[in-house]
């Protein structure tokens, strides 16, 4: 399907979509991301979910920037109400906070995990010159590059069914990857992309370039772009902004200590 974002779909839509799928991860309603107060839910396991573990989360919580929505164990339940009464939700993820949800959750087995940074496409649409060689890889041409050491963000380290890598853009100088930009369908509408350019070629743009036309892509074929970071990868953060993203949530979730989910 050829479709470009701006005659197809605004970004209030692509929030509300975003806001949609994350209620089926929150066990809540999409307006609840909308709210000042913050939510506290019981955890669950919707088929619909990014399926990023196949485990319950003993603790998600996410914040679009005014209330905070927590899904969690319903162990949990009493504590978390009397720790998130009287806090704007956007705090609950700094420090002072954080360290004190940190120490209740180690008492289950669990600790706090990494805080994703997420990026939505801004309403500004960005078509970039390029003088790079550029080679693009459908699902079937990915295969070939699981396993290598190189591309850790772009794609994954295996073929992943529930959520497969699904197209990838590369830079090539003569025969050499400069770097590849891929995306995975973590959902059928919500594709995430990842980065990963070789060092030798970083600061030249190579990102931005290869991120704004996989965005455009994604768009094309229907499919919403999503872009995620942590908190201190400034690089990661300046690629998504120059690329035509915005900052659009935050999201964390626990995981049982000593055992690390992909």
């Amino acid at each position: 399907m050829n479709r470009s974002k701006s005659a197809e779909i605004s970004q209030t839509e692509i929030f509300n979509e975003v806001k949609k799928q994350l209620s089926y991860e929150f066990n809540c309603s999409p307006d609840d991301f909308s709210k000042d107060e913050n939510t506290i839910t019981v955890s669950n396991l919707h088929e619909k979910r990014r399926k990023f573990s196949e485990e319950k989360f003993f603790l998600q919580m996410a914040t679009f920037g005014k209330g905070t929505v927590i899904s969690s164990d319903e162990s949990i339940h009493p504590w978390l109400q009397d720790w998130a009464a009287g806090k704007e939700g956007i705090w609950l993820f700094e420090q002072q906070n954080f360290y004190e949800l940190e120490t209740e959750i180690r008492k289950h087995g669990y600790k706090m995990a990494l805080t994703h940074h997420m990026f939505l496409p801004s309403d500004d649409e960005i078509i970039p010159e390029t003088e790079l060689n550029i080679k693009w890889l459908e699902q079937e041409d990915i295969q070939e590059y699981y396993g290598r050491e190189e591309f850790p963000n772009a794609i994954c380290d295996h073929f992943r069914p529930d959520r497969p890598d699904v197209l990838a853009v590369v830079a090539l100088d003569g025969s050499k990857i400069m770097g590849m930009a891929g995306c995975s369908a973590d959902t059928p509408v919500l594709w995430q992309i990842g980065i990963d350019v070789d060092s030798a070629y970083r600061g030249k743009g190579v990102a931005k370039k290869l991120v704004t036309l996989l965005k455009n892509e994604t768009f094309k074929r229907g499919a919403i772009p999503y872009y995620g970071t942590s908190l201190s990868n400034l690089a990661s953060w300046k690629t998504a902004l120059s690329s035509g993203f915005t900052p659009a949530w935050i999201e964390v979730e626990s995981k049982m200590e000593n055992i690390n989910w992909e």
